[in-house]
């Protein structure tokens, strides 16, 4: 009877531990900061929202299709579909609700509490790949708040900000030299002569660049003549924007010329040339070049010093010999003939060892291999150029830099490949510009297609026709459609035939 109560008393005991185990374990999250995201959006999203206290929380819906298409030539943007209430528009790519590769925000505002949601859940989000927000209602803070976010998103490449005016303009944020972004677009965005400077000096200055950007479009702004000065500024030393959109920017002849300069040779300013010969020096005193050039010197020795020391040898050698042949006679006369024959033997026998390692040339008959060692020589000269050009990183230690009338002369920029101004104040003045810094650029590099449509100039105009012909000509899109044409016309040809 003793055991059987005993046993009750421990049942009992166990059973009204349970309920305070599992209410530990249970005890929910008190703050965001103590939130571990599970990489699942539907999960994550509105448990963040309801620890901040957002009263409506944004549902998570997937991308309508068809969505929202892209702008039309007046920029105007359209929209198939269109929801009432905010909602966080998704992409994935597979049927894991984990793997969303797209998140857009359309036509609701993201505020501070918003922007510390999307700072916790994008970053847990390892296959995101595209952010969108249009007309979200940022500020200055909660685009920096977004950029902050965006550095932690490991495989995130494309943002596209539009319909977000900021009076702080400070969109540049987006493309800072930490920036790992390649697409990036700005549309709408009302920025004008502050917002492009800030721009311009993101892409590139004398002293740094972004080195992974490479299409940014700023349609649709006010950007202005002064504005595509600074755009051009920063063109001058970036070499990884491939495509550029400057449309509907109220641009005149005056700022496309400082975008035509800098397709051609331009001239480096009294900043740009300080900063190259600080590069150049800085080249010239490293430490691992003057180490590979010590050990070159050690590992490769010239012809001449090898002639020396060939010369030096032979000299040494054979008066070793005679000394030895001297030796040999007393020797042979008092041991004998055959004694002396065998002493003679040996002696020459180490004659000839020691000469092996004096000269340290060729095997036959210690002749010198010459073409042997400047093969070698060539080798390392052009392992060593070949490390220099991939350790050049500045445009300013470019090889085809020139010194002309007393000036510093840049090839000019030929890495961008597109670039759009139509819908500009484009008069024949500015196309003159451009057909010439078009000219200068060398075959195969350079512009392959540029937008000049809806300027201030006639379309039957020479210069717009000379560059429409020079374009058609570089832009493999066109090529591809022109070859194809060419061999549809010969099949029916022969078809006829």
């Amino acid at each position: 009877m003793k055991k059987k109560g005993e046993k009750v008393l421990k049942e009992k005991a166990a059973v009204e531990e349970e309920p305070s185990k599992t209410a530990v374990q249970e005890c929910p999250v008190q703050s965001i900061d103590d939130y571990q995201c599970s990489g699942n959006l539907e999960t994550d999203f509105p448990e963040l929202c309801s620890l901040l206290g957002v009263r409506e929380i944004p549902a998570i819906t997937p991308q309508p299709r068809p969505s929202v298409t892209p702008t039309t030539d007046r920029g105007n943007m359209v929209t198939t579909t269109w929801c009432p209430r905010p909602r966080l528009q998704v992409e994935l790519e597979s049927e894991d609700p984990r793997s969303v590769k797209e998140v857009r925000v359309f036509g609701w505002k993201v505020d501070e509490l918003m922007a510390q949601v999307l700072n916790k859940t994008l970053p847990a989000l390892s296959n995101l790949q595209n952010l969108q927000l249009w007309r979200a209602g940022l500020t200055g803070q909660t685009l920096t708040s977004l950029k902050n976010t965006i550095l932690l998103c490991s495989n995130l490449r494309t943002v596209v900000l539009e319909g977000n005016p900021l009076p702080e303009e400070n969109y540049h944020l987006l493309i800072s030299e930490d920036s790992m972004l390649t697409h990036v677009s700005l549309r709408n965005n009302q920025i004008g002569e502050e917002g492009a400077r800030l721009i311009g000096s993101a892409l590139s200055t004398s002293r740094s660049a972004n080195k992974n950007l490479l299409s940014l479009n700023l349609a649709f702004n006010s950007i202005g003549d002064s504005g595509a000065a600074h755009i051009a500024q920063g063109l001058r030393l970036n070499r990884s924007l491939l495509c550029l959109s400057l449309a509907n920017n109220q641009i005149g002849d005056m700022g496309a010329s400082h975008l035509a300069e800098v397709l051609g040779p331009f001239a480096l300013t009294h900043d740009e040339v300080v900063e190259r010969r600080r590069q150049l020096f800085k080249r010239d005193q490293s430490p691992s070049q003057a180490d590979s050039k010590c050990e070159r010197s050690l590992s490769f020795p010239s012809s001449s010093s090898l002639e020396r020391n060939f010369s030096k040898g032979t000299k040494s050698a054979s008066k070793k010999k005679e000394t030895h042949k001297k030796d040999e006679k007393p020797a042979a006369n008092q041991a004998g003939v055959s004694g002396g024959k065998k002493e003679e033997s040996k002696l020459t026998k180490k004659v000839s060892d020691s000469k092996v390692p004096r000269v340290k040339v060729g095997k036959s008959g210690g002749k010198e291999k010459r073409p042997s060692v400047l093969d070698q020589e060539e080798k390392t000269d052009a392992a060593q150029n070949k490390s220099e050009l991939s350790e050049t990183v500045s445009p300013l230690l470019e090889p085809g830099v020139q010194y002309k009338e007393g000036k510093v002369m840049m090839p000019g920029n030929t890495v961008l490949t597109s670039l759009s101004l139509a819908g500009n104040r484009l008069s024949e003045q500015s196309l003159l510009l451009f057909l010439s810094s078009l000219g200068a650029q060398t075959e195969g590099r350079g512009l392959l297609r540029l937008c000049l449509n809806r300027n201030h100039f006639p379309v039957d105009c020479e210069f717009f026709l000379k560059i429409q012909e020079l374009m058609s000509f570089r832009d493999p899109l066109k090529k591809n459609a022109s070859a194809q044409l060419d061999m549809e016309q010969g099949q029916a040809a022969e078809t006829s035939e």
